[in-house]
């Protein structure tokens, strides 16, 4: 069962554009590995609360991320 889990900053993206990532993940795994893994695919879409990650030992938040911070 081909497994994919995207994690993103919490209101970053549209509801729309979460579908987008479980469509083309989707795709691409039945592509690489046949259609018959289309079915069983499954694909997590997380969105991490503001300042509930960083890069480099930096906390990141939406005021970092935009540039403000």
């Amino acid at each position: 069962m081909p497994f994919a889990h995207f994690k993103v900053p919490a209101g970053t993206i549209t509801a729309a554009d979460k579908q987008k990532l479980i469509e083309r993940t989707t795709d691409l795994f039945a592509e690489v590995y046949g259609e018959r893994a289309r079915a069983t695919t499954v694909v997590l879409v997380d969105d991490v609360i503001d300042g509930g990650w960083g890069v480099g030992g930096t906390v990141l938040t939406a005021a970092v991320l935009n540039g403000d911070g």
